[in-house]
């Protein structure tokens, strides 16, 4: 059910009640001593239509009685009947975006967003607004995904503002723009802080979210740093969706300093609290992480992290998991199949990447081609193997700069190696060292006295 009528005049805007006042007398072409009548003065009128007073509700309904309009329209724009329609619209919204149907998501959030921004309906608008950013990021538009958060994170306040946060800060890691990930990130983590939501369920997770920023740069001692603070907040709040996002994080900073026997429990772990709740889209994910750690273990447990994998997959076909994700665990899978032997039906799975991807997501497309040389190189076509690993350089060009490129670079570099390839591992070895920050020092000449 909507709000009481009292609540709603509790917080409504002062000028927008008197805009929709003041818009619904002149739509009956009365003067404001026409509105007015007896019962109060054309002053108190005024002062209501300019947004300096706020009547009580026994004046305001007189008034809409008078206009021959509910109550409901002077407090939300439109009638309690419409509220409640649009309400609904967002809710089928949000099902289809969690059942995997984001074009269906994307044009209810649009509908139902400019229903509520002409009724000036800011909390149903902001909803909308975020929902149609979700749906976007799902469609691999993440560009379209930034405008729509970067306009509600100016707004919103509260659940919400962290809410659209947390989405901005990951579409911006998307991108592969981590340095405006991690200064957005800092920026709302003050207004989170100065609001008091830093201990509540939803601020510890924008906290882990921002730390994922500082993995994929590199900063593991920063992010170590917040998902430690994060464990402890998480625990304190007993909240088993807080404490799966901090031991996700935590796991996620073991595997890139190259201690998967840590990495995979902290993953194990979170999952078993995840799985408590009914996130759908970070429970696939969490399952591709813990099946991406289990083909790192040495030996992989390569028929563990195929069922991991495969599920995960399945998953996120059936939420809101973005492209990106989808081809992820694709990537994933080819690996494994790799691994146990079957090259050919990992080139197969990797055909999928390419269909969903294509060029808007160059970490990914990058990856993929890595591997279907690994697969080219098992099935014994070496030239093929080599086509697919020089392709992977050129796309890895615009693939921007954090830890996971890096980390790509300098696989590529030692599979160009094997491949007879110098110049090529060595361009692939430079370019790693670059992606990580590492620039040669200039020598130093020495200057030779020439005399006194």
């Amino acid at each position: 059910m909507h709000a009481s009528n009292a609540e709603l005049l509790r917080t409504v805007d002062l000028a927008v009640l008197g805009a929709r006042l003041r818009a619904a007398r002149l739509a009956k072409d009365w003067t404001q001593t026409d509105l007015a009548g007896e019962a109060i003065s054309v002053g108190y009128v005024s002062r209501i239509e300019s947004g300096t007073r706020r009547p009580n509700l026994r004046v305001l309904t007189d008034l809409a009685s008078r206009l021959e309009i509910p109550v409901q329209q002077l407090l939300q724009g439109v009638t309690a009947q419409q509220y409640d329609e649009v309400r609904l619209g967002l809710d089928y919204a949000e099902l289809a975006l969690e059942n995997g149907e984001a074009v269906d998501a994307e044009r209810q959030a649009r509908e139902q967003l400019a229903v509520a921004e002409a009724a000036t309906l800011n909390d149903l608008a902001d909803r909308a607004r975020y929902l149609l950013a979700r749906s976007l990021e799902s469609l691999g538009d993440l560009d379209g995904a930034i405008d729509e958060l970067e306009t509600l994170v100016g707004s919103a306040a509260g659940p919400a503002l962290i809410s659209a946060g947390i989405a901005l800060v990951r579409c911006y890691k998307e991108t592969g723009d981590l340095a405006l990930a991690i200064e957005v990130g800092e920026r709302l983590e003050v207004r989170i802080r100065a609001a008091g939501l830093d201990q509540c369920d939803e601020g510890v997770l924008f906290a882990v979210n921002l730390a994922g920023a500082y993995i994929r740069r590199g900063d593991l001692h920063k992010a170590a740093r917040i998902c430690a603070d994060a464990v402890r907040r998480a625990d304190e709040l007993s909240s088993p969706r807080a404490r799966a996002g901090a031991y996700w994080n935590a796991s996620l900073v073991h595997a890139q300093r190259g201690d998967v026997s840590t990495a995979a429990p902290m993953a194990s772990r979170a999952l078993a609290l995840l799985t408590e709740g009914s996130d759908s889209r970070n429970l696939a994910r969490l399952r591709a992480l813990l099946g991406e750690l289990q083909l790192q273990m040495d030996p992989p447990a390569i028929d563990d992290a195929l069922m991991h994998l495969s599920r995960a997959r399945a998953e996120m076909v059936s939420s809101s998991a973005s492209e990106v994700d989808i081809a992820g665990a694709d990537i994933r899978i080819a690996q494994s199949y790799v691994l146990a032997g079957d090259a050919d039906r990992a080139l197969e799975t990797l055909a999928f990447v390419e269909e969903s991807v294509g060029g808007r997501a160059p970490g990914a497309r990058a990856e993929a081609l890595v591997v279907r040389g690994q697969a080219y190189a098992a099935l014994g076509s070496p030239d093929r193997a080599h086509r697919s690993y020089v392709e992977a350089m050129h796309v890895l060009t615009a693939a921007g700069a954090d830890r996971s490129v890096a980390q790509l670079w300098f696989e590529l570099a030692d599979l160009l190696e094997d491949a007879g390839d110098l110049d090529g591992a060595r361009q692939a070895y430079r370019s790693a060292a670059a992606t990580s920050g590492l620039t040669p020092r200039r020598a130093v000449t020495r200057q030779v006295p020439t005399g006194l």
